[in-house]
């Protein structure tokens, strides 16, 4: 008798004390009911699953459960079972119902075709550029998508790899077209702006959004700090060649020594990036594991992502050729100086799908997964986008070079400067934020006034 008392008042404290679900503090291995499913399919955050060893987030279903089929979500109103199995296969028809309702922000698509029509028409300069600037805004959210997609079929360490290489696939594209067109000083300019983009606006509002909500966030600060010693180091690749220019007085031996220079330091900082993706995927993989992770299943078959990945990014690259045909025609009519096109308003277009998402997983104290989104962009455009452009102006033969001049590698180094310092102690509030967000203001200020600078070095 006394036993049995024991063990009903244990019950009920159990019941009295435990806490409900809830966004901020659901344990990641509970199983959830349907009524708590329910109530949290406007959240992303909480890994739904009745079998606790393996946790599905609904990254996907989440988004799109009008569009999924009721054989799909039968059973388990998540994985689609009632013993937690694998939903049924996808219809190609559903398949691409589920990728165009991935987002909201794919009710820009409508931009696309009007992008392409202000061309051919042809339609003003400016017309055409806000709208393929728009069109390309949810082309890049989509590409995000079906990487992440095509990423858990192919593995972790593939997966890994095919994210980082079209991680900034908008901005390569981008850089390459205008590569192309002899824009040097607009491909010089968007690689700097992307970098300044992602340390000082994009991770300005993240310490400031997460910061309104919580006092402090703590970070992986190892991960975050050896994200921004690359970056340093990429900073320094971009002060050699300046310094150079300043030091030679010949105009001759400054053309050939920043390009063979350039060439060389390229091709060197290509080799640390692949040996930072065998540090993060091999050796030291256990720096950038979060106990929060969480394992997701695939919607979409392989085949099927591999083919609407491609007609993606083709769409992009006309989208991108006609942005960046009508740059010229925008600079005479708004009065805008390449500089400050390709610092503050190219880079918005590959970032923006990036900066939804980072400030919306600082809100939700997912702050490694935020800095990795924002420092590690930057460090891709760094270590990949930027010594690539350099490799691939080497094979045009049209003088790209790393000597972004010296106001823009002085901005560069100031912003990592203070990324640097803001993250050494693995810790932000909304007071580091106002910090890197005045920084971005001042800056973009600079370069509204800057003048286009004469021809760089090497460029006749």
């Amino acid at each position: 008798m006394e036993n049995t008392t024991h063990t009903n008042v244990d019950h009920t404290a159990a019941q009295t004390t435990s806490p409900p679900p809830s966004i901020k503090d659901a344990p990641v291995q509970r199983a959830v009911s349907v009524k708590s499913n329910r109530s949290l399919r406007s959240t992303n955050d909480v890994p739904i699953s009745t079998n606790p060893e393996k946790r599905v987030t609904v990254r996907s279903a989440r988004l799109n459960r009008d569009s999924l089929p009721p054989s799909f979500l039968h059973g388990d109103p998540i994985l689609g079972s009632a013993n937690g199995g694998h939903p049924k296969p996808l219809s190609i028809l559903q398949c691409l119902k589920l990728v165009l309702f991935s987002s909201k922000i794919n009710l820009l698509l409508i931009f696309i075709p009007l992008g392409i029509v202000a061309d051919k028409l042809p339609w003003s300069p400016t017309v055409i550029f806000v709208l393929n600037f728009i069109a390309i805004i949810p082309l890049a959210k989509l590409l995000g998508f079906l990487t992440e997609e095509i990423s858990l079929r192919l593995g972790e360490n593939l997966g890994a790899l095919l994210n980082a290489s079209f991680g900034n696939a908008v901005e390569l594209i981008l850089s390459i077209i205008a590569l192309k067109e002899n824009k040097i000083d607009v491909v010089k300019a968007s690689i700097i702006g992307s970098i300044l983009s992602n340390l000082l606006l994009v991770l300005g509002f993240c310490f400031l959004a997460g910061g309104y909500k919580y006092k402090s966030q703590t970070f992986n600060q190892t991960a975050a700090q050896t994200s921004a010693s690359l970056l340093a180091l990429s900073c320094m690749s971009l002060l050699i060649p300046a310094a150079f220019t300043a030091s030679v007085p010949d105009h001759v031996l400054q053309v050939s020594g920043v390009k063979n220079l350039s060439h060389g330091t390229a091709i060197v900082l290509l080799l640390v990036y692949i040996l930072y993706l065998l540090f993060q995927l091999k050796t030291h993989e256990h720096l950038y594991a979060t106990e929060s992770d969480e394992e997701e299943i695939p919607l979409i078959p392989l085949w099927l992502g591999i083919v609407l990945l491609l007609g993606v990014t083709v769409v992009v690259a006309f989208c991108a050729e006609f942005l960046v045909g009508s740059i010229e025609g925008l600079s005479e009519s708004w009065g805008l100086t390449h500089t400050f096109i390709g610092l503050i308003l190219l880079p918005i277009v590959g970032n923006a799908a990036e900066h939804v998402t980072a400030v919306t997983v600082a809100m939700k104290n997912k702050m490694d997964l935020s800095i990795g989104v924002a420092i590690g962009s930057s460090m891709q455009i760094a270590l990949f986008v930027s010594p690539l452009m350099v490799i691939i102006g080497w094979g045009l033969g049209n003088g790209m070079d790393l000597f972004f001049g010296i106001f823009e590698t002085s901005v560069m180094f100031i912003s990592v400067l203070i990324v640097n310092y803001l993250i050494q102690d693995g810790e932000s509030n909304w007071l580091e934020g106002i910090m890197l967000l005045s920084t971005y203001v001042i800056v973009a200020i600079a370069i509204f006034y800057l003048p286009d600078s004469a021809p760089a070095v090497g460029h006749e």
